[in-house]
């Protein structure tokens, strides 16, 4: 019994061992792709930012707080249409009392127009009567007192004295005369002129500050950014809201400094937003730059794109993906980008023949995002090895696998 067992272990030994060496004696299994031809596009693909084609940026023209914000993003406006208004109760207030000052003045140019205050020259005219009828009495009395100085019956220091009352009233009227006349005088009258302009200049000033309470839209199109909220405190100057045409955008496209040069004027351009899958935006290249700004890690130039934006849905200030269509050769010979290799710096790959492998250089094309032309070296329907495990060289036999 021990013995037919052990004869059947040192056969199922033999069978093992053969299996083993027939196993490891076969062709290694290696995956190969077909040369085919389609139509290849070369693509730079990057990112960008969005811009409106035209827009102006609404700036408040005076300090103040926000009272009231009349649009929101997105929103068509015409123009003068009013977007924003700011709180008006101080310049009211400065209005009135402006307002309130200028009627003054006038009162007071008026009063100064017929000769001053009617008080004061009632006051002057009452004292110039009073002393004309004491001058009267005063010069009546100097006449008796002469008459009776003639008869020896007054003497001449009672006549001096009558006759001194006399010359201190006309003085006196002489006085009054004067202070009446000097009531108003052409200092008085340039003065008030003077402060009617000042006050007729807040007045117009707190006019304005009024008008600048509205803040309107100085051309049509859509809102498209809006920076302040109600109660914001603003100086001027400062941005409120940003107005544009969108039917039509500028796309900045960040393109490596190395990828510039297969870039254009006119190539085709295409536009994907991530918030938006599955969407495109067309356009085209429409300038190059000028110089190499650095941006993040990358040095690149900004290429300006010009791009349709159907239905407005694409919104300015965007991130978005970008694909310049640098080259296109229709019907082109192609393989899979990952079949090429490259020894001693040759481009070529290795071409299934008869069940071995052999090595072939190629002359290659432009490259899209999958597959890279081959020019000269490879034949239609060739099949090339895909990148394995496996150590190939020239003549080496493989099978071939899916």
């Amino acid at each position: 019994m021990l013995k037919y067992g052990a004869g059947a272990l040192l056969l199922a030994a033999i069978a093992l061992g053969g299996w083993w060496y027939v196993k490891s004696n076969e062709p290694p299994q290696v995956a190969f792709a077909k040369a085919e031809r389609s139509r290849i596009e070369s693509v730079v693909a990057t990112n960008g930012k969005v811009e409106p084609l035209e827009w102006v940026t609404v700036r408040a023209e005076r300090e103040g707080a926000v009272g009231k914000v009349m649009v929101t993003r997105g929103q068509t406006v015409a123009a003068g249409q009013v977007l924003a208004t700011m709180e008006t109760r101080e310049a009211r207030a400065a209005l009135a009392s402006a307002e309130a000052r200028v009627a003054q003045i006038k009162v007071e140019i008026d009063t100064l127009a017929r000769g001053g205050r009617s008080a004061e020259f009632a006051e002057i005219d009452g004292s110039l009567r009073r002393t004309k009828l004491e001058r009267d009495q005063a010069a009546r009395d100097a006449e008796t007192m002469e008459r009776l100085l003639s008869r020896r019956a007054a003497t001449t220091v009672e006549l001096q004295e009558a006759k001194d009352r006399v010359a201190r009233a006309e003085a006196q009227m002489a006085a009054l005369a004067s202070r009446r006349g000097a009531l108003v005088d052409i200092g008085d009258r340039a003065g008030a002129q003077a402060r009617l302009k000042d006050a007729e200049a807040a007045v117009r000033a707190a006019q304005e500050r009024l008008s600048l309470a509205n803040i309107t839209a100085p051309r049509s199109g859509v809102v498209y950014q809006v920076d302040t909220r109600p109660g914001a405190f603003l100086t001027a100057g400062t941005p409120v809201a940003s107005i544009g045409q969108v039917d039509r955008l500028r796309v900045f496209v960040y393109v490596d400094e190395p990828e510039l040069g297969r870039v254009a004027v006119g190539l085709p351009v295409t536009i994907t937003w991530d918030a938006q899958a599955g969407r495109e935006w067309k356009g085209t290249v429409e300038k190059l730059p000028t110089q190499i700004v650095p941006f993040g890690t990358r040095q690149v130039g900004e290429v300006l794109c010009l791009i349709d934006n159907p239905g407005q849905l694409l919104p300015p200030g965007a991130n978005i993906n970008a694909s310049i269509r640098a080259q296109v050769v229709e019907n082109g010979l192609s393989i899979p980008k990952e079949a090429l290799r490259r020894e001693n710096g040759v481009p070529g790959g290795y071409v299934l023949e008869g069940g071995v492998v052999r090595w072939k250089p190629f002359k290659i094309g432009i490259a899209s995002v999958t597959r890279i032309e081959i020019r000269e070296g490879l034949a239609d329907g060739a099949l090339l090895a895909l990148p394995t495990d496996v150590k190939l060289t020239d003549g080496v036999s493989v099978t071939a696998t899916k």
